[in-house]
């Protein structure tokens, strides 16, 4: 009780500070009461225009925003000044403020002062500052109080010399009862007092309506502005909202649906006061449009009700006057913290003022100065009042006051001696600036960034104000900006709200366009997509929506399609985005057409896609044509070598053997055993006619290296599938091992590898230029070259057999030898018709020229070694 000691003396300074302000104010001071929706607001902005300078103070910082805007479009933004707790722009010589309450600056010299709101001042958190500026903020030339008619006793009381100037509501506000939430009207507002509630109404619109916006009190401002614009753009027609709606927002709301009729305020569970019922219920309506309240039916059997007397306060605009404001010391001393604390408990000076609750910055100051380790820090008026404005910080948390009392102990930690630094704040700012998550966890993390907002504008805080304060407004903005866009992807289906907007029940009146990957949209919103040109439901339309969807795209898709056709025949005329593949023809990734057999392998046949064969006959015709000439283009190019061959296959002058050599070529893909050529039978006029035509005659193939390249292969390949031949696609890469039975296309086979034909000859090639340049029958081949190819060893040997090469394993050291094994020798026999397999009798001879018991070779490694090891 010693604490309270000084207390008596201050409730004196109060009460003269009281009447001193009042006898120092000049001009004249205006109380502006009534209901919601008679003006107040605007009519203090045009008075705060009218004069050379001055200030208004709003509950919300959103207000004051909206109102900022409003006063740079009149005055310029270099003459208007926005201050609040977390955000401040303040141009040098800015004579027009519009402030929060709190942020609110003691200026004397301002000719202007308004004060938005005041029946806040009965409020019982922040009831006692709204009380201090009604008493003290005043204007050089004229001062404004604006609030509910409830507040004219206590300023009759309070500020006797104030003229009371009540003004009736524009609209007519009446009751209609309770209805069912599929039943609300559109442009209505759905009031719920818990978080829980209004994400439960928010669903239900959703599957009702499409959706409805969201505005809580725990929301950033630009949150709520982003959902109150999609509101009042008309985007969605339902607005789910805490009593916070009932704070100011200008809406277009017909009508206001109350989910409940009691709130939790901090203490306990009470039934809403008729004052607050019909500041929220007052939101319906606009200027001179009349609008309507009720309550929500079927909500489990706790529906609530309106008792008659509530209806009639509301519609008549009768409440029960104030009787009360709260008040605390607004100017406590600071000469230690027992004066402190004594002070801001001090009693009120007036029987028309009363304590009010334990705010949460008191409570955090009681809380820590019970801490020795903190206590012991205070040292000094000036500490003292340092450590209260830390105290003061808001709780943007909102997780009581033990928590917020952690995070005020260690901000005062790094305040007491002075800046907090620049890396600090940028660290933890940073720590924050993370979109992703869900919508309970944007919200967390948008009210610690608000903490820092509000810390990072004080001017004795922060190092580098500037920088740090727009870094942690652009970290709000983006928070801001993902959390809006959970909200809007968890609660509006814009399909269905497009549907119900534009349309109704008739499908002709829907806009539709078709939009990037086939996507058929209503105002940008997918209804379905194109299949090929064929139109697909969004399976997650709701069930009431796929007739209607349906109908639209039976009325719109002919103009859609005949757009999409034009756009392919201007495509395949032009050789772009068409591609073929696996025997089909896509257009931007989608199938149009398939190849079928035509007059010849070479010549294939356009088969168009289901969809499109459903066309009328003349535009089937003009799609058929411009894919039959896109294709023959596609396959000019790959297919020349073979289509060359059979032209001379229909040759009469290439003679009988020619013409069959070429038609075997062009079924081969341009590749042909050499034993199956017949080329004895060719004369030399035919063989000259037959290198012109490119063929070329290998060890063991014959082939036209044209038509061995990657295009060509391809192109064949596509074609063989169509008529049954079904070929092994060609690989990729030099000497792929054989992945089955079946050698691809223009390949060859070397033990367990493929090579290409034309490789494969330019190694046998190869081997015979150097057994001609060897006088003995025995000679050496590098494998170098098959190695660069990717053969191995093994591989290079067989291809090797397969053209009639044979190799004699040279002997062994003998016992106490040393040095490289020798290479393997060897040698040329040209196949016989009927010669046995050369593998089998490579391997006989083996089996004899190694069955006598022999030393071991030093160990030895290079190409010749592993040759000679394999031969072995």
């Amino acid at each position: 009780m010693a604490n309270r000691a000084p207390a008596s003396p201050r409730v004196t300074s109060s009460a003269n500070r009281l009447s001193t302000g009042r006898a120092a104010a000049g001009g004249t001071i205006k109380a502006v009461l009534g209901p919601t929706n008679t003006g107040k607001t605007h009519l203090a902005i045009e008075r705060l225009c009218a004069h050379s300078s001055g200030a208004i103070g709003f509950p919300l910082r959103l207000l004051a925003r909206e109102v900022y805007d409003r006063v740079c479009a009149i005055k310029g933004p270099a003459q208007v000044a926005l201050i609040t707790g977390e955000e401040r722009i303040e141009p040098k010589g800015a004579r027009w403020l519009l402030c929060t309450t709190e942020a609110m600056p003691a200026r004397p010299d301002l000719a202007f002062v308004a004060l938005d709101e005041a029946q806040l001042s009965a409020d019982p958190e922040r009831g006692h500052i709204f009380t201090d500026r009604l008493l003290h903020a005043r204007g050089r030339e004229e001062t404004m109080l604006l609030g509910s008619a409830t507040l004219e006793p206590m300023v009759k009381a309070l500020v006797p010399e104030a003229e009371i100037i009540t003004r009736p509501r524009f609209s007519t506000l009446s009751h209609v009862g309770a209805k069912k939430l599929s039943r609300i009207p559109p442009r209505s507002a759905i009031v719920a007092f818990s978080a829980e509630q209004v994400y439960v109404m928010a669903e239900m619109l959703r599957r009702f309506r499409g959706g409805a916006a969201v505005v809580m009190g725990v929301l950033s401002p630009q949150t709520r502005n982003a959902q109150v614009a999609m509101y009042q753009s008309g985007e969605v027609d339902y607005l789910v909202a805490t009593d916070a709606v009932g704070m100011g927002l200008n809406l277009d709301v017909e009508h206001v649906a109350f989910a409940g009729l009691s709130k939790y305020d901090g203490h306990r569970h009470r039934r809403l006061t008729t004052a607050e019922m019909a500041q929220i219920a007052g939101r319906a309506g606009r200027h001179h449009k009349d609008g309507t309240f009720g309550t929500l039916a079927g909500t489990g059997g706790r529906d609530p009700e309106f008792t008659d007397e509530e209806v009639y306060a509301i519609e008549e605009h009768r409440f029960p006057p104030l009787t009360r404001l709260f008040w605390r010391e607004a100017e406590p001393r600071f000469d230690s913290l027992a004066t402190l604390i004594a002070d801001l408990e001090s009693p009120p000076p007036r029987p028309e003022l009363t304590t009010p609750p334990e705010a949460i910055d008191l409570a955090v100051l009681r809380r820590l100065a019970e801490d020795p380790d903190v206590a012991a820090t205070l040292r000094g008026a000036r500490s003292v009042e340092r450590f209260w404005h830390v105290c003061s910080l808001p709780d943007f948390r909102q997780q009581g006051s033990e928590t917020h009392a952690r995070f005020v102990a260690r901000l005062w930690q790094d305040l007491r001696g002075g800046y907090l630094g620049a890396d600090y704040v940028a660290q933890a700012i940073a720590q924050l600036d993370n979109p992703s998550g869900d919508i309970d966890t944007l919200q967390g993390r948008i009210a610690a960034i608000r903490s820092w907002s509000y810390i990072a504008q004080r001017p004795d805080w922060v190092l580098a104000r500037d920088e740090m304060s727009a870094r942690a407004r652009a970290v709000e903005t983006r928070l801001s900006d993902a959390l809006h866009g959970r909200l809007t992807e968890r609660f509006v289906n814009r399909r269905t709200t497009v549907l119900m907007r534009k349309a109704g029940a008739d499908a002709s009146l829907l806009p539709v366009r078709l939009g990037e990957g086939g996507a058929v949209l209503v105002d940008d919103e997918p209804i379905g997509h194109l299949d090929g040109f064929r139109f697909v439901v969004d399976p997650l339309a709701r069930a009431a929506d796929r007739k209607l969807l349906l109908a639209a795209a039976e009325r719109h898709l002919p103009g859609l399609l005949a757009g999409r056709l034009a756009e392919l025949v201007a495509d395949a005329a032009s050789g772009r985005d068409l591609a073929l593949a696996e025997g089909q023809v896509t257009w931007r990734g989608l199938a149009v057409a398939g190849l079928a057999k035509g007059r010849g392998l070479l010549e294939p046949r356009i088969a168009l896609e289901p969809a499109l064969e459903r066309l009328a006959p003349a535009e089937r015709d003009k799609v058929q044509a411009a894919l039959a000439q896109w294709l023959e283009q596609a396959l000019a190019a790959p297919l020349r070598p073979l289509r060359r061959l059979a032209e001379a296959a229909r040759d009469p002058a290439a003679g009988a053997e020619l013409r069959a050599l070429a038609l075997h070529l062009v079924e081969g893909g341009g590749v042909l055993a050499r034993e199956a050529a017949r080329l004895d039978d060719l004369s030399p006029a035919q063989r000259a006619m037959a290198r012109k035509l490119g063929i070329q005659v290998g060890a063991l193939d014959v082939f036209v290296p044209a038509a061995l390249r990657s295009a060509p292969l391809a192109a064949w390949a596509t074609l063989a599938r169509v008529w049954g031949l079904a070929p092994v696609t060609p690989p990729s890469g030099l000497a792929p091992v054989l992945a089955g039975k079946t050698v691809p296309l223009g390949y060859r086979r070397a033990g367990s590898q493929v090579l290409r034909v034309d490789m494969a000859e330019k190694l046998l090639h190869a081997a015979h230029g150097v057994r001609q340049g060897y006088r003995s029958r025995r000679f050496v081949l590098d494998p170098a070259l098959a190695r660069s190819m990717g053969l191995t060893t093994a591989s290079y040997a067989a291809l090797l057999r397969q053209a009639g090469f044979r190799a004699a394993v040279p002997r062994a050291l003998a016992e106490g030898q040393a040095g490289p094994p020798a290479p393997p020798l060897w040698q040329w026999r040209p196949p016989r018709p009927a010669a046995v397999a050369p593998t089998k009798s490579l391997a006989a001879k083996g089996k004899g020229a190694t069955a006598a018991p022999r030393p071991a070779p030093p160990a030895a490694t290079g190409a010749f070694a592993a040759l000679a090891e394999l031969l072995r």
